[in-house]
């Protein structure tokens, strides 16, 4: 018996225990155990934590993986040996257990940089469904802070994901404020909005805010904040009663405990095969894998979901003899949410914008609603979906 261990319940994790176990099953080979050791008892669906209610935003991870025979352990792991090929990690208990496996797919995901102003544990995120939960929380209850500025909000960082966070906190807040004003401010410290998304589909982002009503402070960041207000790096003082985070991100530590190079993020740098050593391999937010046209990957499910499924059959293959496939994205594309004022999608790594306003939100709500989320209960259904190697609605099964 070979053993398949895979560090990691997200979309990476899950589509690489899928893709395992269905290799394993097609090849007819009972000679393959896959386990699972996730923090936690649910796949988090991690890109919706911007929205309303992201309590809702998950899925138990047994109607994932017991319909397919995948042994999980609800523990968070501590240390990996990649010399003796063995995992230490703390169970839901509070016990100790030990791993062991013959290859290991390090899914862990990434992580939010937390700032180090004064009064940054003032500032909420929506990196953790926790986090995301207490800042809705949060929002339901800014009614019975004291008048003063308790509608305005201010987002920092201009991103894909402070955009979509600014950008529904306007109709958040307005659930709440009973017609009174409601401001949000959204604060970068480039000189531009989205700067790692380029020229292109920056002025269609500038009319949403704009239609939005969303203030910018550009060229700037926070330099303090208080639970009152918050005070930018140019003298400016906002009061407000609502501060996110949402600027950089970072690979899981635990790539730091794998001999190999890895690129600023703390992405651990694979092969075309998603091998990081000849024991180890790495999938979603902990690779950087070179996607179409020689670019890095990014930080994503829409890279995180075909990477675990690519990692995971590897991985079968490599212990059961069979031919590996090279990992091969899809043609890179883009879809933001706008709130209110729609949405956005781009396509290739120009971002060219596709398509807009409630065209593209139409898109964006499939995505979200339909398109990412595994079947469950079914280990017929989520088996077929993980031989769909692209996100393409119109892929076809590699056999």
């Amino acid at each position: 018996m070979k053993d398949a261990l895979i560090l990691g319940g997200g979309f990476a994790g899950v589509w690489s225990a899928a893709s395992a176990v269905r290799l394993a099953r097609s090849a007819g080979s009972d000679r393959l155990r896959v386990r699972l050791i996730s923090a936690g008892d649910d796949m988090v669906i991690r890109p919706r934590l911007y929205e309303r209610n992201p309590d809702k935003m998950r899925i138990d991870l047994d109607r994932l993986l017991n319909p397919i025979g995948v042994e999980r352990l609800n523990a968070r792991v501590e240390s990996i040996d990649a010399a003796s090929q063995t995992v230490m990690a703390h169970g839901a208990d509070g016990v100790l257990v030990t791993a062991s496996y013959d290859r290991l797919v390090l899914a862990t995901g990434s992580q939010l940089k937390r700032p180090a102003f004064p009064g940054a544990a003032h500032a909420f995120n929506i990196d953790t469904l926790n986090a995301a939960v207490a800042l809705d929380i949060h929002l339901h209850h800014v009614s019975q802070l004291p008048p003063r500025a308790r509608y305005t909000a201010v987002v920092v960082g201009a991103g894909f994901t402070g955009l979509e966070i600014a950008t529904e906190l306007v109709g958040r807040l307005r659930d709440v404020a009973a017609g009174q004003e409601v401001r949000v401010i959204l604060v970068e410290r480039a000189k531009v909005l989205g700067p790692e998304l380029g020229d292109v589909p920056r002025p269609v982002i500038v009319d949403a805010l704009d239609t939005l009503g969303v203030e910018r402070r550009l060229g700037r960041t926070v330099a303090s904040a208080t639970e009152t207000q918050v005070a930018l790096d140019d003298g400016e003082v906002i009061p407000a009663a609502t501060l996110i985070w949402t600027v950089g991100m970072s690979a899981s530590p635990l790539t730091a405990q794998i001999p190999a190079e890895r690129d600023r993020f703390g992405r651990l740098l694979v092969d075309e095969y998603l091998r990081v050593t000849p024991t180890v391999y790495a999938a979603g937010d902990t690779a950087a894998a070179v996607a179409d046209g020689g670019h890095p990957t990014i930080q994503s499910c829409q890279h995180a979901q075909p990477m675990g499924k690519y990692a995971g059959h590897n991985v079968a293959a490599d212990l059961l003899g069979l031919p590996m496939l090279p990992f091969t994205a899809d043609p890179y594309s883009n879809c933001i949410d706008l709130g209110a004022a729609g949405a956005l999608t781009t396509v290739g790594w120009e971002r060219t914008v596709d398509k807009e306003g409630s065209e593209a939100k139409a898109i964006k709500h499939a995505i979200n609603t339909q398109w990412i989320y595994p079947p469950t209960d079914s280990a017929d259904a989520l088996l077929a979906k993980a031989g769909h190697f692209s996100n393409s609605a119109y892929a076809q099964e590699i056999s």
